[in-house]
């Protein structure tokens, strides 16, 4: 073939070539960014989301960002602060860090409770726990260990739409709050004064949890144990993404005495350590925040508050659970839970114990929505 042919040739493929070229180019700059996009979703899956190792998985769950404005707003709401209030304004401007602002404006308001904000996918304030307390072995423990398992998931339903209805702006997450940990009047046979709960039952109280897509809330009576010993135990669970974690002071017996002789007490560290279990299980399992209750009925219940340190992996709730009268759980709550903020508020009705004369009736959801601030955990025993 002649050689100008050739390059008539080349000449009337030089278009089609260049168009190849380009499309090939576009091709490589569309997968380059693909994979840009890619990785920086998979960076903000790492840091937005939780994988449930624990439960023998490894499937990740989106969470959202928090968002802070709506943070704030349901925290001054609990408080019953309107936010264009003068003590809004200056907690606002606090949690904003402008704190010189906020006090040369004047005093802060003592709630809401100026601490950290928590990590993306935190339950507190945004849901009301309402849960259902006891142990499978005793009737006089609470209603997990009178009622059948159904009789209390029927029950608990009907309790939440109570609440819902009472707070329609608050959904409600049911939980089974089982003592996990139970504090003995007899030694045992090492002398700690408490009996952990087999793994079988846990398990049914889990069970229970998953089927009304609500938290299972460990309970913990260390007895003359301690933390420590008591919650790694416990890792199998708490390691969960539903799990809770709830320890309480009245049995925690470091004086000696064996439980129900005297009440018990913990310190700002005991507090703080089972915060930072929490958080390390949070950290290593990649969960969202951990709710962690503490039991309290009087001062002595826990020492040095102004120790306890929230923590972005864990939101901490303050319980007043004693009994009584609707005057005198009104009174015990502005006393321990309302003078000593921390970060959130629960109480505990008694269905038994709180109707003993001169008792009127349970504390109803309007009253107890009424409390400042308002309890944004609700139990029942």
């Amino acid at each position: 073939m002649p050689l100008v042919t050739k390059r008539t040739q080349k000449a009337e493929r030089a278009p089609e070539e260049r168009t190849r070229q380009w499309l090939y180019g576009l091709i490589t700059l569309l997968v380059l960014l693909a994979g840009f996009t890619y990785l920086s979703f998979y960076s903000n899956l790492f840091s937005y989301e939780y994988r449930s190792e624990a439960a023998g998985d490894s499937v990740f769950i989106p969470l959202p960002k928090l968002d802070k404005a709506a943070y704030d707003g349901r925290l001054l709401a609990l408080a019953h602060l309107a936010t264009s209030s003068p003590a809004a304004i200056r907690w606002l401007a606090a949690m904003n860090a402008t704190t010189s602002v906020a006090t040369s404006t004047g005093k802060l308001p003592l709630w809401p409770m100026k601490t950290v904000y928590p990590e993306a996918g935190a339950i507190l304030p945004f849901h009301r726990v309402v849960a259902y307390y006891g142990n499978f072995y005793s009737a006089q423990m609470g209603v997990l260990g009178e009622y059948p398992p159904d009789q209390v998931l029927a029950m608990l339903a009907s309790t939440t739409a109570v609440w819902a209805a009472a707070d329609p702006s608050t959904p409600v997450i049911p939980a089974i709050q089982y003592i996990a940990v139970v504090a003995q009047g007899a030694a045992g046979k090492d002398g700690k004064y408490r009996a952990r709960m087999p793994d079988e039952e846990i398990d049914k109280a889990l069970a229970m949890a998953d089927e009304i897509h609500g938290l299972l809330i460990l309970d913990v009576q260390v007895g003359k144990s301690d933390l420590p010993a008591e919650l790694p135990l416990l890792k199998r669970y708490l390691a969960m993404p539903q799990v809770e974690l709830a320890i309480d002071p009245e049995f925690s017996m470091k004086y000696g005495n064996p439980p129900g002789t005297v009440i018990g007490t913990y310190d700002a560290s005991d507090v703080n350590y089972a915060a930072d279990y929490l958080a390390s299980l949070v950290d290593e399992y990649h969960l969202p925040p951990k709710v962690l209750i503490v039991h309290r009925f009087t001062e002595d219940m826990v020492t040095n508050y102004r120790n306890i340190h929230p923590l972005p992996e864990v939101e901490i709730v303050m319980d007043m659970d004693g009994w009584g009268s609707q005057a005198k759980k009104k009174g015990t709550y502005n006393a321990v839970i309302y003078s000593e903020p921390v970060q959130f508020t629960g109480i505990k009705l008694f269905y038994k114990n709180d109707l003993r004369p001169p008792s009127t009736g349970l504390l109803t959801p309007a009253q107890v929505l009424d409390l400042t601030p308002s309890p944004i955990y609700v139990q029942y025993q």
